[in-house]
């Protein structure tokens, strides 16, 4: 009994009085919490500045494809080793204003983020090649605002340490083109037989017209919708220059 009464009497000191209060605990779950955040930061900025100088062995995406027990088709190439015809299709369809922003094009993510509280049932994307560059290599593909959200400043931190021409050639190492077929080499052999630095500016327009849903869409045998795309990225890569300027000298 005399045990008893001084472990309650010990229980109700001051000191434990704050430990266990719920204050405390908060605070404790926030300590917690930033800490791992400001680790994640951090692990993230170390990554992004080594994937300057080292390519990319892989990415959550091509990770995710193997975990399901599906075969990958992925190999490196270099950007030199790639059609420029590529690099003018993917701009032109994907990011026309690749070259002028700072990896986050403002205008389209205001624009995107306008037509949602209208209520739109399929707004506007608003990625950047850069921004689908991070969520390609580090991120999920299904969309949340989530995703959105670790998008931005990654993709921000990309376009700080890595030039317009890096940024361009990990993505096009890294982006699906088929189930399963990841990057430019991969691509080009599975749709055409052919080497990357090989592909026609008709080819490269189809590889381009894919990419918005590469699991619908077959660049190598493509329906009438995706022809149409094709063609009018074609037309668009004749005056391409002045877009591209940052990746093709």
């Amino acid at each position: 009994m005399t045990m008893f009464y001084k472990s309650s009497k010990f229980l109700k000191t001051p000191f434990l009085k704050t430990a266990f209060s719920p204050r405390s605990f908060l605070s404790f779950i926030w300590y917690v919490a930033s800490r791992i955040v400001l680790g994640a930061v951090f692990a993230s900025f170390m990554l992004i500045f080594a994937l300057r100088y080292y390519n990319p062995p892989t990415s959550t995406e091509m990770l995710r494809f193997k975990l399901s027990g599906e075969v990958v088709r992925h190999e490196w190439v270099d950007i030199e080793k790639i059609s420029p015809h590529l690099i003018r299709a993917v701009i032109m369809s994907e990011d026309g204003q690749y070259c002028r922003h700072n990896g986050i094009d403002w205008r389209q993510v205001e624009k995107a983020w306008q037509e949602a509280l209208e209520g739109a049932k399929k707004p506007r994307g608003a990625s950047t090649i850069t921004m689908q560059t991070a969520k390609n290599l580090f991120l999920w593909a299904e969309r949340s605002y989530i995703r959105k959200a670790l998008e931005l400043p990654m993709a921000y931190l990309m376009n700080v340490m890595w030039s317009k021409r890096r940024q361009m050639e990990i993505y096009l190492n890294i982006v699906e083109w088929a189930p399963g077929v990841y990057g430019a080499k991969a691509a080009a052999f599975y749709h055409f037989k052919r080497k990357p630095h090989q592909l026609t500016a008709t080819q490269a327009a189809r590889l381009a017209a894919a990419l918005p849903n590469p699991i619908v869409r077959r660049a190598g045998r493509p329906g009438p919708y995706t022809r149409k795309i094709a063609n009018i990225i074609k037309k668009r890569m004749a005056n391409a220059s002045p877009w591209v300027r940052c990746v093709l000298k």
